[in-house]
């Protein structure tokens, strides 16, 4: 094989998985960084459980995760998890439109559409290899070398139409399951045809698609003809979301715009003239954001005023009063918010947190129970293990602490350090102890390739 054409023929090559990977964004899911929020978690959990339940999917071992990004995107990265971008979020206006996407969702997961996606990507690559492969050689024979390289690329294409048809086939299969789950559990459909028709028409007016929900999930006129057909046979179609339902969604949008959005934008979206709920929320935010924590934590007595029992507004003047150094003012609103919502793995740790950080030797029994509950109930919280690091230090409990370092390390990826403290831990602690097995779980890990 001349220089030439294998320079040719392994171009081609890494052009074809690049196309196909184009398919499958969930395969770089480990990449993507992660908004963790308590409220915003557990509003979609609630979204999500009826519809992992219709799909006879276990809804407590599927975990819905948003990814810290203002594109419209979802989608799932293996048997375990949904993901959906903060973009997606903002962009639906209510939650029938968010449930509908999660709907779609789970219809690959429960067809398993990610595991038949990658098994179909490697045969489409071999295919299309085997196919370069024997037009170089025919290229070689007829002392052709452009031939053969157009041959093998013409192969390549063959496969790429072979899967984008594959790849639209299950986006067929996931509406239709979608649209059955929604059935199911007595919900409308609506949200998602109205949804799938925003992107079609964003999709007809930019080239390749901005979002990369577009880019993955194909928006064609027919597939929406379909989907609409479908929907609207369905004796929930005109149904609404419940007002409870809505309001909780759009406190959570308010949320996510106060954290993310310029000034500029969170007045456009909520003038001064709107006294609602969401916009004071917004407001908030903002102000803690972009003026001073004083003027924030009054604005946040404000909505607790309003809505005493709302354990995330007591979360947020709990976080501004620790992020600007005041733990100890902190720990009342945190302890309070996790009276109210007692199984937020994520509020419990930034009480544990606040409880650490006021520097009170007395606290700290009480901080490593709060560190160690938050961390059972949520486990991927990284800083949650620092924090109980720090405080099994202050008791002098370097074995614990030696774990806890280790749990973190193994939380952010860290496998090396992981074991090495894990080790270190285990040494300490007694054999055959919940703490030695603990340890002995990461030094035996081993990365899966």
């Amino acid at each position: 094989m001349t220089r030439r054409l294998r320079r040719s023929l392994v171009a081609g090559l890494t052009v074809a998985a690049l196309a196909f990977n184009a398919l499958a964004p969930a395969m770089a899911a480990e990449r993507t960084a992660l908004l963790r929020d308590a409220e915003a978690e557990t509003l979609i959990g609630d979204f999500a459980r009826p519809i992992l339940k219709a799909a006879g999917l276990g809804a407590a071992s599927i975990q819905v995760r948003i990814v810290d990004d203002p594109m419209f995107n979802a989608f799932v990265a293996d048997s375990r998890h949904i993901y959906i971008n903060s973009g997606a979020l903002l962009d639906c206006k209510t939650p029938n439109e968010i449930i509908g996407v999660i709907a779609h969702e789970t219809g690959h997961l429960a067809a398993n559409h990610l595991s038949q996606l990658r098994k179909e990507i490697s045969r489409m690559q071999i295919l299309s290899a085997i196919a370069m492969i024997g037009g170089a050689a025919a290229g070689i024979a007829s002392g052709n070398g452009r031939a053969g390289v157009a041959a093998a690329m013409g192969g390549m294409q063959i496969g790429q139409r072979s899967l984008l048809s594959y790849a639209r086939e299950q986006e067929t299969s996931a509406d239709m399951a979608g649209l059955k789950f929604l059935d199911k559990t007595g919900q409308s459909a609506n949200g998602m045809l109205e949804t799938f028709k925003r992107l079609a028409d964003q999709q007809l007016f930019s080239a390749g698609g901005s979002d990369p929900y577009i880019q993955t999930h194909p928006m064609p006129a027919d597939r929406i003809a379909q989907i609409d057909e479908a929907a609207r046979k369905s004796k929930y179609f005109g149904k609404a979301d419940s007002p409870d339902l809505q309001a909780r969604y759009d406190l959570v949008r308010a949320k996510f715009l106060g954290f993310t959005a310029s000034p500029q934008q969170i007045n456009r979206q909520y003038p001064t003239t709107d006294t609602s709920l969401p916009a004071r929320y917004a407001r908030a935010i903002m102000t803690y954001r972009y003026a001073d924590p004083a003027s924030a934590t009054a604005r946040v007595d404000d909505l607790i005023e309003s809505a005493p029992n709302n354990p995330y507004f007591w979360e947020l003047k709990g976080q501004i009063l620790l992020e600007t150094g005041s733990p100890a003012k902190a720990v009342e609103p945190l302890k309070k918010a996790v009276s109210l919502a007692p199984n937020a793995g994520l509020i419990r740790v930034l009480y544990g947190q606040a409880l650490i950080g006021t520097g009170s030797d007395r606290l700290v029994p009480e901080a490593i129970a709060a560190l160690t509950k938050g961390i059972g109930d949520d486990p991927d919280q990284p800083i949650g293990y620092r924090q109980l690091a720090i405080a099994y230090a202050k008791t002098g409990d370097t074995a614990m602490a030696d774990l806890a370092t280790a749990q973190g390390s193994f939380a952010v990826g860290d496998i090396k350090a992981a074991k090495q403290y894990a080790l270190r831990a285990q040494g300490k602690l007694k054999v055959g102890s919940p703490g030695w097995l603990r340890a002995d779980d990461i030094i035996t890990y081993k990365v899966r390739n």
